[in-house]
């Protein structure tokens, strides 16, 4: 490869399914991702805030191998339930993703919840104005385990600790759609966020096997040399990072963002199948339009995977 862009190999099959109309849709979970962002101490060197990266190991169904940032599915639980929140209201937050208040408010909840889970960093602090300072001990863990397996919602866990959701801390930065062809696909947004004082990051997640703490550029060249494993909305996400020289100005540049969803196009063009990112030229693939394997059964919208 030229890169190290994420491609499985059953992606061919599946776009030519889903051109000949015998390849049925899954509906998009909606997921939140968060870039936890440091300054580096060298203003000025052009590299951009170091961001926080997991590697997801390579056993992993979905982008296995590849990096990506602490995140994860919506958790519907946290979409009514009155909760300690700080920062711009429901209905902004509402307006700046698209969705109702009450979905806003599930997403927020499923980035903070999700920054905790899998790097241990808590966005949310007893007041309005403040952020904890120590998230280590038995009882933490208790509870953050607990969230993993989803025995405890993250709008109870906020209850239960007497803390308030520190929304302002958040900047959402872009939103993208899995592509229709995927059998695992998520409608995610991606938000950056600096790393609150005295807090530290740690590898807490069971899906990487490896944390590191990368520029951006530093990030992108590595999957340009094919040394780093990526999928397009990390590597496009990275990029518009890089153009930043601190933490507080992604977070202030994520205000004008635009937010408008990236959905991957699959077109057939003479004898090819021409797969492309709408404004994101570099990750658009030509694949040939003859079959050259077995193509997803019409009947199976999974095309035989699980779920």
């Amino acid at each position: 490869m030229a890169n190290g862009q994420w491609y499985p190999p059953e992606w061919p099959d599946r776009i030519r399914a889903l051109a000949a109309g015998t390849l049925t849709p899954v509906t998009p979970k909606r997921a939140a991702t968060v870039m936890l962002l440091r300054d580096t101490g060298t203003p000025g060197s052009g590299s951009g805030p170091a961001v926080h990266m997991l590697r997801r190991r390579t056993s992993m169904a979905f982008a296995g191998g590849a990096y990506a940032y602490p995140g994860g599915g919506v958790d519907p639980r946290d979409d009514d339930r009155a909760i300690g929140w700080a920062g711009p209201t429901r209905a902004w937050w509402a307006d700046r993703l698209g969705v109702d208040e009450a979905g806003a408010q599930a997403i927020v909840c499923a980035a903070v919840r999700e920054t905790y889970e899998e790097a241990g960093v808590l966005l949310a602090g007893p007041t309005g104005d403040s952020v904890v300072g120590d998230t280590t001990g038995a009882d933490w863990e208790a509870d953050r385990a607990a969230l993993v397996e989803r025995e405890l919602s993250f709008a109870e866990f906020l209850d239960r600790r007497g803390l308030v959701l520190r929304s302002d801390l958040l900047g959402a930065w872009a939103r993208w759609i899995t592509p229709e062809f995927e059998s695992r696909r998520y409608d995610t947004w991606f938000f950056v966020a600096a790393l609150p004082e005295g807090q530290r990051t740690r590898n807490a997640s069971t899906e990487a096997d490896r944390a590191v703490w990368i520029t951006p550029a530093d990030a992108t060249a590595g999957y340009d040399r094919g040394e780093l494993l990526m999928m397009p909305p990390t590597v496009a996400t990275l990029r518009g990072l890089a153009a930043c020289g601190t933490a507080a100005e992604a977070l202030e540049s994520a205000a004008g963002r635009d937010m408008t969803p990236v959905l991957a196009r699959a077109r057939l063009s003479g004898d090819e199948v021409v797969l492309s990112w709408p404004g994101h030229d570099e990750f658009t693939k030509h694949v040939p339009s003859t079959n050259t394997g077995p193509a997803p059964t019409p009947s199976d919208p999974t095309g035989g995977a699980s779920a």
